[in-house]
């Protein structure tokens, strides 16, 4: 009896590349029952469903990472998961006033001001990849756990007081969003001066 062929195994191999845009796609999924259990005040299952969210957030970059499996739609999906479920979240959480209004006031424009970037640098250079700082990878890091931290304080009645988070959240939040304009706005003025200088 023969084994596999080689086109076979690649095949498989090819098929598991598509492995993180699939964990990111599912997470995206989750962003509906999420909120959904936050305004319901169904804190426990909110805790369990973001925790998942979260662990996702970093399987699907370890496993990117650790087998070459980046792509241009993992660049895109990985990052708009986050700030569905992020902007989602303190959304709901602003609306039942867990969280201070203007600290999501703050976190949606940011993530405004990323996304018309995005936009507007796909629109006129139309060659946009992805490429997140360590800034705002330790921005999101901290408003998953700030999040995680607001459900875990009412689903466990744990009352720790939220004034430091609140203000560490808003000082990273400030802080990658103007990164994020001074980087780009760097990025766009050099391919600009590139452009014009091979026309």
């Amino acid at each position: 009896m023969s084994g596999p062929s080689p086109s076979a195994g690649s095949t498989s191999q090819a098929a598991w590349r598509y492995l993180p845009n699939v964990i990111s796609i599912l997470r995206i999924a989750l962003v509906a029952p999420l909120i959904a259990m936050i305004v319901s005040g169904r804190n426990e299952t909110a805790l369990v469903l973001a925790a998942v969210a979260g662990v996702s957030d970093g399987v699907d970059g370890y496993l990117a990472r650790r087998f070459q499996w980046q792509s241009r739609l993992g660049s895109i999906l990985d990052p708009v998961a986050d700030k569905l479920m992020l902007v989602g979240c303190m959304i709901a959480l602003g609306w039942l006033t867990e969280v201070p209004r203007w600290l999501v006031a703050l976190v949606v424009a940011r993530d405004a001001v990323i996304a018309f970037g995005v936009l507007a640098w796909h629109r006129v250079l139309r060659n946009f990849e992805a490429h997140p700082s360590w800034l705002s990878k330790t921005t999101t890091v901290a408003q998953i756990g700030f999040v995680l931290l607001v459900l875990a304080n009412h689903a466990f009645a744990w009352n720790v007081p939220m004034e430091i988070p609140v203000w560490i959240v808003a000082i990273l939040t400030a802080a990658s969003g103007l990164d994020y304009v001074a980087r780009w706005g760097r990025l766009a003025r050099r391919e600009l001066k590139d452009r014009n200088s091979s026309a």
